[in-house]
Protein backbone atom coordinates (compact mmCIF):
# COMPACT_ATOMS: atom_id res chain seq x y z
CA UNK A 1 0.00 0.00 0.00
CA UNK A 2 1.33 3.64 -0.74
CA UNK A 3 1.94 6.02 1.46
CA UNK A 4 -0.70 9.38 0.91
CA UNK A 5 2.53 11.17 0.47
CA UNK A 6 3.58 9.08 -2.29
CA UNK A 7 0.14 9.41 -3.59
CA UNK A 8 0.08 13.37 -3.25
CA UNK A 9 2.94 13.56 -5.86
CA UNK A 10 1.43 11.61 -8.26
CA UNK A 11 -1.12 13.15 -10.60
CA UNK A 12 -4.94 11.23 -11.50
CA UNK A 13 -3.27 8.72 -13.44
CA UNK A 14 -0.57 8.18 -11.26
CA UNK A 15 2.14 9.92 -13.77
CA UNK A 16 4.08 12.25 -11.46
CA UNK A 17 3.49 15.86 -11.29
CA UNK A 18 4.99 18.02 -12.96
CA UNK A 19 6.82 20.86 -10.25
CA UNK A 20 5.84 23.75 -12.60
CA UNK A 21 2.26 23.15 -12.00
CA UNK A 22 2.02 23.19 -8.32
CA UNK A 23 0.98 25.83 -7.02
CA UNK A 24 2.74 27.88 -3.49
CA UNK A 25 0.03 26.17 -1.13
CA UNK A 26 0.87 22.72 -2.54
CA UNK A 27 4.22 23.12 -2.28
CA UNK A 28 4.49 24.67 1.23
CA UNK A 29 2.44 21.63 2.49
CA UNK A 30 3.98 18.96 1.16
CA UNK A 31 7.04 20.64 2.73
CA UNK A 32 5.63 20.58 5.83
CA UNK A 33 4.41 17.48 5.49
CA UNK A 34 7.87 15.85 4.90
CA UNK A 35 9.21 18.06 7.84
CA UNK A 36 6.65 15.93 9.79
CA UNK A 37 7.36 12.38 8.87
CA UNK A 38 11.08 13.52 9.53
CA UNK A 39 10.10 14.62 13.13
CA UNK A 40 8.95 11.01 13.20
CA UNK A 41 11.53 9.38 12.20
CA UNK A 42 13.52 10.87 14.71
CA UNK A 43 11.86 10.34 17.34
CA UNK A 44 11.64 6.61 16.08
CA UNK A 45 16.12 7.01 15.77
CA UNK A 46 15.11 5.91 12.15
CA UNK A 47 18.21 8.85 11.10
CA UNK A 48 18.78 8.05 8.01
CA UNK A 49 15.31 8.46 6.97
CA UNK A 50 14.73 11.35 9.00
CA UNK A 51 17.62 12.77 7.01
CA UNK A 52 16.02 11.86 3.87
CA UNK A 53 12.42 13.51 4.69
CA UNK A 54 14.37 16.88 5.74
CA UNK A 55 15.85 16.65 2.75
CA UNK A 56 13.03 16.21 0.31
CA UNK A 57 11.52 19.11 2.66
CA UNK A 58 13.58 20.90 1.98
CA UNK A 59 13.73 20.03 -2.03
CA UNK A 60 10.26 21.50 -1.89
CA UNK A 61 10.85 24.45 -0.23
CA UNK A 62 13.53 25.16 -3.11
CA UNK A 63 10.67 25.31 -5.56
CA UNK A 64 9.39 28.13 -4.23
CA UNK A 65 12.38 29.82 -4.16
CA UNK A 66 11.24 31.50 -7.55
CA UNK A 67 7.78 32.39 -6.10
CA UNK A 68 10.03 34.54 -3.23
CA UNK A 69 12.01 36.80 -5.96
CA UNK A 70 14.95 34.25 -5.60
CA UNK A 71 16.56 32.57 -7.97
CA UNK A 72 14.21 29.36 -9.18
CA UNK A 73 15.08 25.44 -8.02
CA UNK A 74 17.50 23.32 -10.35
CA UNK A 75 14.59 22.20 -13.41
CA UNK A 76 11.71 25.04 -12.51
CA UNK A 77 11.45 27.57 -15.32
CA UNK A 78 12.70 30.67 -14.87
CA UNK A 79 9.42 32.82 -15.19
CA UNK A 80 6.14 31.74 -13.02
CA UNK A 81 3.48 30.23 -14.94
CA UNK A 82 0.55 32.25 -16.09
CA UNK A 83 -1.55 32.97 -13.20
CA UNK A 84 0.98 31.93 -10.66
CA UNK A 85 1.12 33.92 -7.10
CA UNK A 86 3.74 34.89 -4.51
CA UNK A 87 3.82 33.66 -1.17
CA UNK A 88 1.70 35.66 1.54
CA UNK A 89 3.58 36.71 4.32
CA UNK A 90 1.96 34.31 6.49
CA UNK A 91 3.41 31.49 3.92
CA UNK A 92 6.73 32.93 3.77
CA UNK A 93 6.74 32.89 7.79
CA UNK A 94 6.12 29.28 7.94
CA UNK A 95 8.80 28.82 4.82
CA UNK A 96 11.69 30.15 6.54
CA UNK A 97 10.30 28.44 10.03
CA UNK A 98 10.07 24.96 7.82
CA UNK A 99 13.28 25.42 6.32
CA UNK A 100 14.50 26.59 10.16
CA UNK A 101 13.32 22.81 11.64
CA UNK A 102 14.40 21.23 8.65
CA UNK A 103 18.20 22.46 9.19
CA UNK A 104 17.97 21.99 12.74
CA UNK A 105 16.59 18.85 12.54
CA UNK A 106 18.89 17.46 10.01
CA UNK A 107 22.12 18.74 11.95
CA UNK A 108 20.38 16.68 15.08
CA UNK A 109 20.35 13.54 12.92
CA UNK A 110 23.85 14.22 11.59
CA UNK A 111 25.10 14.41 15.36
CA UNK A 112 23.18 10.77 16.15
CA UNK A 113 25.27 8.79 12.85
CA UNK A 114 28.16 6.10 13.90
CA UNK A 115 30.40 8.59 11.82
CA UNK A 116 29.58 12.19 12.51
CA UNK A 117 29.77 15.17 9.44
CA UNK A 118 31.14 17.97 11.84
CA UNK A 119 31.05 20.44 8.39
CA UNK A 120 27.79 19.40 7.74
CA UNK A 121 26.37 19.79 11.12
CA UNK A 122 28.27 23.13 11.00
CA UNK A 123 26.95 24.25 7.48
CA UNK A 124 23.30 23.06 8.69
CA UNK A 125 23.39 25.15 12.26
CA UNK A 126 25.19 28.17 10.77
CA UNK A 127 21.61 28.08 7.63
CA UNK A 128 19.78 27.92 11.08
CA UNK A 129 21.44 31.06 12.51
CA UNK A 130 21.44 33.39 9.57
CA UNK A 131 17.59 32.54 9.68
CA UNK A 132 17.63 33.02 13.69
CA UNK A 133 20.72 34.17 15.15
CA UNK A 134 19.97 33.16 18.53
CA UNK A 135 18.46 29.62 18.41
CA UNK A 136 20.17 27.88 21.05
CA UNK A 137 20.23 24.55 19.29
CA UNK A 138 22.47 26.01 16.42
CA UNK A 139 24.32 28.08 18.67
CA UNK A 140 25.04 24.56 20.77
CA UNK A 141 25.34 22.15 17.91
CA UNK A 142 28.00 24.82 16.05
CA UNK A 143 29.69 25.28 18.92
CA UNK A 144 30.18 21.12 19.35
CA UNK A 145 30.86 21.38 15.39
CA UNK A 146 33.60 23.47 15.57
CA UNK A 147 34.96 21.99 18.63
CA UNK A 148 35.44 18.41 16.59
CA UNK A 149 36.70 19.84 13.90
CA UNK A 150 39.56 21.66 16.23
CA UNK A 151 38.47 25.47 16.12
CA UNK A 152 38.20 25.67 19.93
CA UNK A 153 38.19 29.76 19.90
CA UNK A 154 34.99 29.88 17.24
CA UNK A 155 33.89 26.67 19.33
CA UNK A 156 34.06 29.00 22.67
CA UNK A 157 32.45 32.33 20.60
CA UNK A 158 29.12 29.66 20.10
CA UNK A 159 28.89 27.75 23.26
CA UNK A 160 29.30 31.10 25.19
CA UNK A 161 26.33 32.36 23.34
CA UNK A 162 24.81 29.74 24.38
CA UNK A 163 25.42 29.12 27.85
CA UNK A 164 23.84 32.86 28.04
CA UNK A 165 20.67 31.40 26.90
CA UNK A 166 20.89 28.04 29.84
CA UNK A 167 23.61 28.76 31.74
CA UNK A 168 23.32 25.96 33.80
CA UNK A 169 23.19 23.10 30.84
CA UNK A 170 25.74 20.46 31.54
CA UNK A 171 26.53 19.33 28.13
CA UNK A 172 27.48 23.34 27.32
CA UNK A 173 29.50 23.73 30.31
CA UNK A 174 31.42 20.52 29.46
CA UNK A 175 32.17 21.52 26.21
CA UNK A 176 33.35 25.17 26.93
CA UNK A 177 35.51 22.76 29.36
CA UNK A 178 37.06 20.63 26.65
CA UNK A 179 37.34 23.57 24.74
CA UNK A 180 39.20 26.03 27.22
CA UNK A 181 42.02 22.96 27.88
CA UNK A 182 42.23 22.28 24.75
CA UNK A 183 42.99 25.74 23.98
CA UNK A 184 45.49 26.18 26.86
CA UNK A 185 47.31 23.07 25.57
CA UNK A 186 47.44 24.88 22.61
CA UNK A 187 48.72 28.07 24.16
CA UNK A 188 51.70 26.15 26.12
CA UNK A 189 52.77 23.76 23.02
CA UNK A 190 53.53 27.62 21.41
CA UNK A 191 55.96 28.68 24.49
Amino acid sequence: MKSSLVKSARGEAGHPRNLHIRGPPELLHRADLFKREGVQCYKEKKYKEAIGKFHRALLEIKGLNSLQGGPPAEGLPAERPPGEKTLRDEDRELLEHTKLECYNSLAACMLQMELVNYERVKEYCLKVLVIEEDNFQALYRTGVAYYHLNNYEKAMIYLKKAKKQQPTDTNIIRYIQLAEFKLSRCSQKEK
